[in-house]
């Protein structure tokens, strides 16, 4: 209903820009900043997942009982998911993987190793294509499905999660999950791990604001990523931080 009402503020403002302007009343430089304006908005909105505004999305829990933080990893499974396994296991911690169908496909034994060892996953679509942003919303749906199918095939589970990629949230987007039923799932820390290649720099990210109930975003695609995890953990630890898992942050079910 608000993104309609945008819509039709910024479509009535540029008609009327543009009758003004041949009216000879305005110069034509009133509607490119009507339409840039817009643009810029939608990219805006569309980009963070966080602001909840095309669907829900749980991003964080601030009223989480216990002085907890939860860990999230994408674009999984690859190789370097078992070494991250292994340090969840050491730290005695569990977390959410949100995996891409393909990647399933290529690596099922890791796939089940994560649920066998009391992870949950979650669906990150088949192929995570970059253009996910400009997808109709019957190839998003698919893209979906078929990411679930697998899933189910190789680990035997339904899941109920899903996490868009890049976390782009649009109209389409939003029609799709409405159709397939997954709760969507954002983060509220974000160290950009994935573009970043100073591990400190991804440390100094994750802990310099970091508070009960917020849910971490990392890769385990990222060569960097386990021994960045094992150092946030020694922190997580010094700072008097418990873990636990996203699903159990939010009391919500991570698979049907």
């Amino acid at each position: 209903m608000i993104f309609k009402l945008i819509k039709t503020f910024f479509a009535v403002a540029a008609i009327f820009a543009i009758a003004l302007y041949y009216q000879e009343v305005w110069p034509f430089w009133p509607v490119l900043v009507i339409a840039v304006l817009y643009m810029l908005l939608i990219l805006v909105l569309s980009t963070n997942v966080q602001f909840n505004f095309f669907v829900k999305a749980y991003n964080r829990n601030p009223d989480f009982p216990d002085n907890s933080v939860a860990l999230s990893f994408d674009d999984g499974p690859v190789e370097g998911t078992l070494e991250i396994l292994e340090i969840l296991d050491r730290y005695d911690t569990k977390a959410a993987f949100f995996c891409i169908g393909r990647n399933i496909q290529e690596y099922p034994e890791i796939f089940k190793e994560i649920i066998k060892r009391g992870h949950i996953v979650g669906n990150h679509t088949y192929s995570h294509t970059r253009k996910i942003g400009f997808l109709p919303s019957t190839v998003i749906v698919k893209e979906i499905e078929k990411c679930n199918k697998i899933a189910k095939e190789i680990g035997g589970v339904e899941m109920n999660l899903f996490r868009p990629p890049f976390g782009i949230i649009n109209p389409k987007t939003q029609r799709a999950v409405k159709k397939t039923g997954h709760q969507v799932i954002g983060w509220n820390v974000r160290p950009y791990d994935a573009v970043t290649k100073s591990p400190e720099k991804i440390i100094h990210r994750i802990t310099k604001d970091l508070n009960r109930g917020d849910l971490i975003l990392l890769h385990d695609n990222m060569p960097n990523t386990a021994p960045i995890l094992e150092q946030l953990l020694v922190i997580l630890e010094q700072r008097k931080f418990s873990t636990v898992r996203p699903d159990k942050l939010f009391n919500i079910h991570a698979y049907n």
